[in-house]
């Protein structure tokens, strides 16, 4: 069950769960907060708690609204591209022949036909971008299989707005978010750890944090630089 609760200028989204714990987050882009809580706790102690914590979230909202964003792709030459989290300038070649895309060196080479329009581009390099990371999950999931003790049955990669990846445990899949191409791989692999323990564990309690921790210490360290690196121009809805 979600409630809405206004905490003077601030607004945030309560989700009563099956947890211990009350947990407290401030989700990018646009800085929205949510609180996970005990599904027995009464909403003046999660007021409380948060009135506990404005000081932390306006600074949260603060570092998200500072953020660097990407200016609108126009799919121009020498636009900026980035591919496992490093910097391409993009060289459009028209010619008559079917529509790639091609790294060389720091260019990204986006072979298109004449005259055509910024949507079917965009919808080239996207599609270059999910077959991107369906190439680079399958290595991943192999990798920590083992070590997590689980087994992924299927994987998805899809446009996303609010989230990196998901977890549905009953049919032991996950799902990705092919805007995680454009970020170091390191983060792609954090977010696939995340997934998998979430078969394990499907939320974010103590046995969870504690599963995070002993199979990738440092995923503090790829949750923030990925929330770090420049985002989308457009404002995400939740």
């Amino acid at each position: 069950m979600t409630t809405k609760l206004q905490l003077g200028d601030i607004a945030a989204d309560v989700v009563l769960k099956d947890i211990k714990n009350i947990h407290l987050s401030v989700n990018p882009p646009t800085g929205r907060v949510r609180i996970s809580a005990p599904s027995r706790m009464s909403l003046d102690t999660i007021r409380v708690f948060a009135i506990s914590k404005l000081d932390w979230i306006r600074q949260q909202q603060r570092k998200l609204r500072e953020q660097e964003r990407e200016t609108p792709r126009e799919y121009l030459d020498r636009e900026s591209h980035h591919v496992w989290g490093k910097r391409y300038l993009l060289k459009v070649i028209e010619g008559a022949w079917a529509p790639a895309v091609e790294l060389k060196h720091r260019q990204m080479h986006l072979r298109v036909r004449p005259n055509m329009s910024d949507e079917k581009k965009q919808a080239i390099v996207e599609e270059w971008y999910r077959v991107q990371l369906k190439q680079a999950v399958p290595e991943l999931i192999a990798k920590w299989e083992p070590l997590l003790r689980v087994n992924v049955q299927r994987f998805f990669v899809q446009k996303m707005k609010t989230k990196w990846g998901s977890c549905n445990p009953a049919a032991k899949s996950i799902r990705l978010n092919t805007d995680l191409a454009r970020k170091p791989r390191e983060c792609l692999e954090y977010i696939v750890v995340h997934e998998m323990i979430h078969l394990l564990e499907p939320t974010h309690n103590n046995r969870f944090m504690t599963m995070m921790e002993q199979f990738m210490p440092n995923w503090r360290f790829f949750r923030t630089e990925l929330n770090r690196l420049p985002v989308r121009h457009e404002n995400w809805s939740y």
